[in-house]
């Protein structure tokens, strides 16, 4: 049951408290992603929140092809089954050099620790929505780091929550933490070759990072300048759409979770 307006605002108001206690613009992104995601899905079945890789700011037109595939073949999935949905992005860090130098510890933190500050405050978003949207349905889509985040979302939340998680290419340190329960589709292999990244090969890790910034500057000579996460190439760390094993799992998953038992029985196309 919906509440009225001004009910919502003074919830949305004591919970921003629990997060921000300075700063106007950070209090004013906060509000403005949870009034905006809860405008679009009230009359919605399902709110779809894409978790960008990397550092977790790209715009989905901008984001790495593979990822946008994913993405779209989860949209597209999701109309076969006849599902109202809308999709939305959740950035966890500002798109620039100097946010990005901010945040070095922050990131690191997280890749090594796991701890997540804005883990924390989009699971308290995501309560706030599922309480007032009872008849909603939440999937989180992330690869990469993204998934990584997804799943510290997922550790915020317990059993009773109606959220469910897509994750693609998680990194190996957060393997020893990584929660998977029947709401988590996790995914290690695009099923062509091992993925780097999952499975600690440390030498081939490291050679796609240390050779990216070469390929950032060949490509700016060229006048072709690309997002340094373009640059890095892992061979096995990208899960294409068109991967027969990638799509019939997510495909699998969200037939069995949301397609109804008929849908359910009949199994993957």
């Amino acid at each position: 049951m919906v509440s009225d307006e001004s009910a919502l605002q003074g919830e949305i108001d004591r919970l921003v408290g629990q997060f921000v206690t300075v700063g106007d613009k950070k209090r004013v992104q906060f509000v403005d992603w949870l009034w905006n995601a809860f405008g679009q899905a009230r009359d919605k079945e399902f709110l779809l929140i894409h978790n960008p890789g990397g550092w977790g700011n790209t715009v989905f037109p901008e984001c790495l092809d593979w990822e946008k595939s994913i993405v779209t073949g989860v949209t597209d999935t999701m109309d076969e089954l006849k599902r109202t949905w809308v999709l939305v992005q959740y950035f966890r860090s500002g798109n620039n050099f100097w946010r990005h130098m901010r945040d070095i510890r922050k990131e690191a933190l997280f890749f090594f620790k796991g701890e997540s500050f804005q883990a924390r405050v989009l699971a308290a978003k995501l309560k706030f929505l599922t309480s007032h949207l009872r008849d909603l349905k939440i999937v989180l889509i992330g690869a990469s780091q993204g998934a990584a985040f997804s799943n510290a979302v997922m550790r915020e939340l317990d059993d009773s929550q109606p959220v469910y998680s897509i994750e693609l290419g998680i990194f190996f340190p957060h393997m020893k933490r990584r929660l998977v329960t029947k709401k988590t589709l996790a995914i290690d292999s695009n099923g062509l070759m091992p993925d780097p990244m999952c499975n600690r090969d440390l030498w081939k890790g490291f050679k796609s990072y240390i050779t990216a910034p070469y390929r950032w500057v060949e490509f700016r000579l060229r006048g072709e300048p690309k997002k340094f996460t373009y640059c890095i190439n892992a061979p096995g760390h990208d899960y294409n759409w068109e991967y027969p094993e990638v799509q019939q799992r997510i495909v699998e998953f969200l037939t069995v979770n949301f397609g109804g038992q008929e849908q359910a029985e009949g199994g993957v196309r």
